[in-house]
């Protein structure tokens, strides 16, 4: 059996943003085992699984992918959308825009650090579309 749900994730400032618990109350009663897909309809931010205890992950994730990915950089030509257009898109490609989480117990089986982070890399992304896939 699959379930889908269209969500919209609300616009977010520049950063990573832990968005676990907004997935989970948005999914609703999970199958007892199965997988769950997040599939990110943008291509300019992404979809993560990285440490959730600890804030300073974020502000660190963010500092490197800056350094992978500089902005104003004269080499680009993509620039459509202001200076952070082609290194949003370069960074999307790097994290990717869909997780495959298995689903045991009717829960999300991610390991106990583990949490669902959403990365936008625009500095105005607007509004952002999620299409969750359950699959029992």
């Amino acid at each position: 059996m699959v379930r889908q749900i269209f969500l919209r994730l609300p616009e977010m400032s520049r950063g990573v943003h832990l968005i676990t618990s907004y997935i989970e109350s948005q999914a609703g009663p999970l199958p007892n085992e199965g997988l769950i897909n997040i599939f990110l309809q943008h291509t300019s931010a992404g979809l993560t699984l990285n440490e959730n205890a600890d804030p300073t992950v974020r502000t660190d994730f963010e500092y490197v992918m800056n350094k992978i990915v500089p902005e104003s950089r004269t080499e680009y030509k993509h620039d459509m959308e202001g200076l952070d257009d082609m290194p949003a898109h370069v960074k999307s490609s790097l994290v990717g825009q869909s997780l495959t989480i298995p689903i045991a117990n009717g829960r999300m089986a991610m390991g106990m650090w583990q949490g669902i982070y959403f990365c936008e890399f625009r500095n105005y992304g607007g509004p952002r579309n999620l299409v969750v896939t359950i699959y029992s």
